[in-house]
């Protein structure tokens, strides 16, 4: 039997990793430039952290978390999502005792069974930012200038900025009453899930991608009229701090995320590249997360961003490290031990060496030097052996030099 990948998983092949570690890279930069660490948690928690952050009533608790029973009897559930792990260690850890202020951002696979499509596995991938500890706006803009930041530096194009605010707990407990108010007389025109949503979550209605049920919402109550004052000058703040930064956004009273711990700030980044699954990015606040899961209250916000919907979009550069490159061909086995030397000598002081370790020709191993793209082959066989020199085969010139064995490393490092 030839075992394949299960459905909605794939293999990231050697050819595509350096788009990934490119991706990276940028994040680890960036994220470090702003002042975040990096936290990294396990890829299975208690179920019931997620049915308690995310909703019991959601699609992801519902219907696509990956849970199971373990031998001691406790549940425990693959990672849907990773706002809610890193609340649990702010929490389990007191980080919040260490520092007033927070500032954290990880990298990692998350899981859910989900119909796969374009940008968006069963097993997938995302980096996110969570800072605890800051109530006001500014916190908020630097969030979002973060991943603005990252896209900007990935060279992404047409990818916009969507914001709202969703307000405080006051606020979507009146909206919530207003929106079912509206939504009832329409009931009957609803797809069975927005029908289940009016009664457990009526604000994830909001965000339906169904035409008909688009159309209806156009003349639902907006969510603005139900702003306190303190929500209101919230928000204001938040477009005023944007502007300042020359960051461009666009309003979108419906925008409400999917998940139920958002207070306040919501907002997405969309790339016209991705269809109707536009989102590549999403996050807000969430201030009463860290107190729902048993922490001290604590204010809070953040993103995640999905990395195949990235990479769908991202503008790739040339796989380069900064380092010279070269593919030592050595002849016969004699030359095998001061070959591996060599090769040590040279990788320690940060060149990256191929080496053939078939024992093929001399055409074959040049051959496999130019699949590779290196820029230079060295070659040692007997006679350069005896000789202590090498010679230097410039592949692109097709030029050839002579080289002192012990002058090999400082050839290459000048």
């Amino acid at each position: 039997m030839a075992y394949r990948t299960i459905k909605g998983t794939h293999d990231i092949l050697p050819e595509e990793i350096h788009r990934w570690q490119q991706l990276e890279n940028v994040v680890h930069s960036i994220a470090g430039h702003y002042g975040y660490n990096e936290i990294r948690t396990p890829v299975f928690e208690d179920t019931g952290l997620f049915s308690k952050s995310v909703g019991k009533d959601t699609d992801i608790v519902s219907k696509e978390m990956y849970s199971w029973e373990d031998r001691s009897g406790g549940h425990l559930t693959l990672r849907p999502e990773l706002t809610a792990p890193v609340v649990r260690s702010f929490i389990q850890h007191n980080l919040g005792v260490r520092s007033p202020l927070q500032k954290l951002y990880y990298i990692g696979p998350l899981f859910r069974r989900e119909r796969p499509q374009k940008g968006r596995q069963r097993q997938f991938h995302q980096f996110g930012v969570e800072v605890f500890g800051s109530e006001h706006p500014e916190q908020d803009v630097e969030v979002i200038a973060l991943a603005h930041h990252i896209f900007k530096e990935l060279g992404i194009k047409d990818i916009s900025l969507k914001l709202n605010s969703i307000g405080s707990g006051d606020c979507r407990r009146n909206y919530r009453s207003a929106l079912i108010k509206f939504l009832t007389p329409f009931k009957d025109d609803l797809s069975e899930t927005s029908q289940k949503r009016l009664e457990t979550n009526p604000l994830r209605i909001l965000d339906t991608k169904i035409p008909h049920e688009k159309e209806i919402i156009q003349n639902a109550p907006s969510i603005s009229d139900s702003w306190t004052d303190e929500d209101k000058s919230h928000f204001e703040s938040v477009q005023s701090l944007l502007s300042g930064l020359n960051i461009p956004y666009e309003l979108d009273e419906h925008l409400v995320r999917g998940l139920n711990y958002y207070t306040r700030t919501t907002f997405e980044f969309v790339s016209e590249d991705l269809g109707a699954q536009d989102a590549v990015c999403g996050g807000g606040r969430y201030d009463n997360l860290v107190e729902m899961l048993g922490g001290r209250p604590t204010p809070a916000t953040g993103f995640a961003a999905g990395m195949e919907r990235i990479l769908l979009s991202m503008v790739t550069s040339e796989q380069t490290d900064g380092r010279e490159s070269i593919y030592l061909i050595n002849l016969g086995k004699a030359v095998t031990m001061k070959a591996l030397q060599m090769a040590q000598e040279l990788r320690s002081n940060g060149i990256t060496v191929y080496m053939d370790t078939k024992r093929r020709s001399l055409k074959a191993q040049l051959r496999e030097a130019n699949r590779l793209g290196t820029k230079k082959a060295v070659i040692l066989g007997e006679e350069e052996l005896k000789n202590n020199r090498v010679q230097v085969k410039d592949l692109l010139k097709g030029e050839q030099e002579e080289i002192a064995m012990d002058q090999l490393a400082k050839y290459f490092i000048v």
